[in-house]
């Protein structure tokens, strides 16, 4: 039918490449990452510096820094969590913004990616 949109089954996937394994490994690096800097858990709040650290100064930048980055992790993550999500109802591979298949080579790189090349550019 004409007015339904692509399905990862018409997109642009390479049949030969695992995607939902790729997702997976990167969700749990994104996992260990997380735990790494102290935000492994929810309700964690980072990692736990000594009271009596001389500059406390440091520990603020430093506390600030893996806050900043615990975030960007967590956006992966959820960027992928949507990936996951897509896969199993068949959209994966497909353009949120034009509906057109995503390049395999793009999703090979970024295995999350919501968007073609080209409307990524764009943004």
């Amino acid at each position: 039918m004409p007015n339904e949109a692509p399905t990862a089954a018409s997109a642009d996937v390479s049949a030969d490449v695992d995607y939902a394994e790729l997702l997976q490994t990167e969700r749990e690096e994104l996992h260990a990452q997380l735990k790494e800097l102290g935000f492994g858990d929810e309700g964690d709040t980072g990692l736990n510096y000594d009271s009596n650290f001389a500059d406390s100064s440091q520990v603020t930048a430093e506390r600030g820094e893996a806050e900043r980055l615990a975030t960007e992790l967590r956006e992966s993550l959820e960027e992928v969590e949507a990936a996951l999500v897509r896969l199993s109802v068949g959209t994966y591979g497909v353009c949120e913004v034009c509906g057109k298949p995503i390049g395999s080579a793009r999703l090979e790189a970024m295995p999350a990616a919501r968007l073609c090349i080209i409307d990524a550019a764009r943004q």
